[in-house]
């Protein structure tokens, strides 16, 4: 089975997570098939802290890929952004 997951990158109190399509065997961390984006908790000033190739994340969901809760809430969450900066 195929997962919409995040890997944790960063340093040590600096959380920076990809957001990745990845077989759900292979490690958090590990080995995934494709990065869709990013997302980065810690965002400050100009950063951007949510960067999600949005067709390429449909894709994968219509090729059954389940994304995790968290994963889940910032696919949603990046829609409503970039429907709000589209008006």
């Amino acid at each position: 089975m195929v997962t919409i997951r995040l890997s944790r990158g960063g340093s040590k109190k600096n959380p920076f997570y990809q957001i990745v399509v990845a077989d759900i065997r292979a490690k958090r961390d590990g080995r995934y098939i494709e990065r869709l984006g990013f997302f980065n908790p810690n965002a400050r000033g100009g950063e951007v802290p949510l960067r999600i190739d949005q067709e390429r994340a449909n894709h994968w969901i219509r090729q059954g890929a389940q994304p995790t809760d968290r994963a889940r809430q910032l696919l949603k969450q990046f829609a409503r952004e970039t429907a709000a900066t589209a008006v």
